[in-house]
């Protein structure tokens, strides 16, 4: 009988533990409770861009459907001679820029260049006036327009510059639904803008605007020669109103030759992504507007200004005095992101559009 013979089994060699990683999606820091301090603004304007990005984003989508952008038409009623001196404004009379001065338009050209804005898809109408503050019989003859422009269906935005409680009543009784105002820059850098009027006159209006009930619009303007704790000082103070504005626009400096400010070092693109995706974190409800100095940007940057929480621009050629991005060219952009434009325009009393470096006085 032969013998058979057998062969041993090798046990497999025994494989190296490979430690498991779980990777976990990064959850944005809650907004703190109570004001917000420079200093928390200025921590994430610090962030790394990408982490920044993310938060930005996510609070976007807690609080507004995703690719929704606002369009809005905002009209130049009553161009230049302004008296303040705000260095970034080509419409103050005291500087040579070339900008002519030019009356209140009458009714019937307000009514014309709304309904075409209405026809184009507009929902919004924004009026603008270079006044340091408008007196009553003012207040009364843009009472006329507002009235005008609300008849169409519109809704409707003004911004004449230092306002009383009583006028501010007024333009509610008229049915004014938006009023722009902004506070360009922090307390603290202020009086190297202007020195015309006081930090403390642009809060007080804004408090008659609010008494009256009539919705804020309010933001600022960086690339003004400012530090960037006064970029984290601006979003403080906007932050911290009560409330803060529904309507936020956040202003690149246009540089216009004949200004103060028109020698100012460009913000850097990035650092200007930064500001909107902080306004984004710090007013979640808002309509965070990407307004003046689009034309400088290129399409990337403001892609970059749509994911970090812009959700409303400037429609049209001009903005008061300045360039903007052709309506074209933002169709084709907003097609190329995939997001979803509601119309809502600026012409000039000469028909043109116009934009000032703040994207509308005030």
């Amino acid at each position: 009988m032969t013998a058979m013979s057998s062969t041993t089994l090798a046990a497999p060699a025994a494989q190296p533990v490979q430690p498991l990683h779980l990777h976990r999606r990064a959850t944005p820091v809650p907004a703190p409770q109570g004001p917000w301090t420079v200093n928390a603004i200025q921590a994430l304007l610090d962030k790394p861009l990408m982490d920044l990005l993310f938060e930005a984003q996510t609070v976007h989508r807690q609080h507004w459907p995703a690719g929704d952008i606002e369009l809005a038409t905002l009209l130049s009623v009553k161009t230049g001679g302004c008296p303040e001196n705000c260095g970034y404004c080509p419409q103050a009379a005291e500087f040579d820029t070339g900008v002519k001065a030019d009356k209140l338009m009458e009714v019937d050209e307000v009514v014309r260049a709304a309904q075409a804005a209405k026809d184009a898809g507009a929902t919004r109408f924004c009026m603008g006036a270079a006044w340091r503050a408008p007196k009553d019989r003012d207040i009364e003859k843009v009472s006329a327009l507002i009235g005008a422009v609300k008849g169409l269906g519109l809704q409707t935005c003004a911004t004449l510059g230092m306002l009383e409680s009583h006028q501010a009543q007024a333009l509610k009784d008229a049915g004014l639904d938006y009023y722009n105002h902004n506070l360009d820059t922090a307390p603290e850098y202020y009086t190297d803008v202007v020195s015309t009027r006081a930090y403390q006159d642009r809060l007080d209006t804004l408090q008659h605007v609010r008494s009256a009930g009539i919705s804020v619009c309010c933001g600022g303007i960086v690339g003004m020669g400012e530090a960037p704790v006064h970029r984290a000082g601006l979003i403080a103070q906007l932050a911290n109103l009560q409330p803060y504005p529904e309507s936020v626009p956040i202003n690149s400096l246009v540089r216009v030759p004949g200004t103060p400010l028109a020698d100012s070092e460009p913000i850097d693109p990035l650092d200007f992504v930064r500001m909107i995706a902080v306004a984004r974190i710090t007013m979640p409800k808002a309509r965070v507007r990407l307004s003046a100095g689009r034309q400088q940007m290129g399409e990337a940057v403001q892609a970059l200004c749509f994911l970090a929480g812009a959700n409303s621009i400037f429609y049209g050629d001009k903005l008061l005095v300045t360039g903007n991005p052709d309506v074209e060219a933002d169709v084709q952009l907003l097609a190329k992101l995939g997001l979803n434009g509601h119309r809502t325009t600026t012409t000039t009393s000469e028909g043109g559009a116009v934009e000032s470096a703040a994207g509308a006085c005030g």
